[in-house]
């Protein structure tokens, strides 16, 4: 147990009440610009530091972490993905890394939903119209036509805790439960849903009309929706993405679309890293698609929540209790490596 306060570099602006608590608990240095940090930033700022407060923006890979000043002995994850760590680099050199899962649920099960509902319902395009026009000719019976929800089936896949929120918000609109996952749920869970459990994802694609994405980002899920399976997909489905944009093909998607295969695309996430795809953009402009920025778990609550999560995960940790959100390298045994 340590008598002085922890010493946290915290990379991102975060809400100013966790900020305030943070300033209580620990000397918390944060980035406040703002900006995502390069490599250099971080390793500069982490001198004397005891704990790294890292968010999705930050790329903490193996060099990285080899360069580490020796008192950082945790990274404290603002949010529940961490596929932004190597955790085995993290794992072999000592560190203890921690995240904030289960608060993002509800808040980002209402985004996949509400993703759901604009595409086929031209909810922004009507918006634009109306914007872009000034006027308003009024209601006609074939304007703005959009396609009906209910009766229409749902694959899910990876039915854990997002994927299980948006299969209950998605019942009580009368859409039909579909779902790919690397485990079947209980009864209990499948049974109120009607919720039909498929073992082969290609399978379950060919039988759907919205594919909605709930899976981690992993070795195993990298391009999930591939050329080959967006292929397989039926003529006139949708896609809806609020999980990482790494799970599809982007290209492949974007042509699938534009040829007329795919009816469109809800994305949250989408490949920034030189600047956001000029086809998939052209495509946002004839609303094809609808772009939102990453914004599926952007409450003020959520991330309130985030940042107390974070706040127990270090005080746990520096009090010399195991923090309750550690992140493990899968297959890890026995006690981690010690911090050198």
């Amino acid at each position: 147990m340590v008598s002085h306060k922890p010493n946290i570099l915290v990379t991102r602006r975060l809400p100013d009440s966790i900020e305030a608590r943070m300033a209580t608990l620990f000397e918390t240095h944060v980035n406040e610009a703002d900006a995502a940090l390069t490599g250099d930033d971080i390793i500069a700022g982490l001198e004397g530091m005891d704990v790294l407060v890292s968010t999705i923006t930050d790329r903490i890979d193996a060099d990285l972490i080899a360069r580490l000043p020796a008192s950082v002995r945790l990274i404290a994850q603002f949010g529940n993905g961490v596929d932004n760590i190597d955790i085995e680099a993290a794992w072999a050199a000592g560190l203890t890394v921690t995240n904030t899962p289960s608060v993002l649920t509800e808040d980002t099960a209402d985004m996949a939903v509400v993703l759901m509902l604009a595409l086929p319902r031209r909810l922004v395009e009507g918006t634009q119209m109306l914007l872009r026009d000034r006027a308003w000719a009024g209601w006609s019976p074939t304007s703005m036509l959009g396609r009906r929800l209910r009766g229409k089936a749902l694959g899910i896949v990876g039915m854990g805790r997002i994927g299980t929120a948006v299969a209950q918000r998605a019942r009580a609109f009368g859409l039909n439960i579909h779902y790919f996952s690397r485990n079947r749920r209980p009864p209990g869970v499948e049974e109120p849903l009607e919720a039909t459990y498929w073992p082969d994802l290609d399978a379950m694609l060919e039988a759907v009309d919205i594919v909605s994405l709930h899976t981690p980002y992993t070795r195993e899920t990298f391009q999930l929706l591939s050329a080959e399976r967006l292929a397989r997909m039926k003529s006139g489905s949708f896609v809806v993405n609020v999980s990482r944009s790494e799970l599809i093909d982007e290209a492949a998607l974007v042509d699938a679309i534009e040829r007329g295969h795919l009816a469109g695309a809800a994305l949250d996430v989408f490949d920034n890293r030189q600047g956001i795809d000029p086809r998939l953009l052209a495509l946002d402009e004839v609303n094809r698609v609808v772009l939102t920025g990453h914004m599926a778990s952007a409450t003020l609550e959520a991330r309130i929540e985030m940042g107390e999560t974070v706040i127990v995960n270090i005080r746990a940790f520096m009090d010399g209790h195991q923090p309750p959100h550690r992140v493990l390298p899968e297959g890890a045994r026995g006690p981690a490596p010690l911090r050198a």
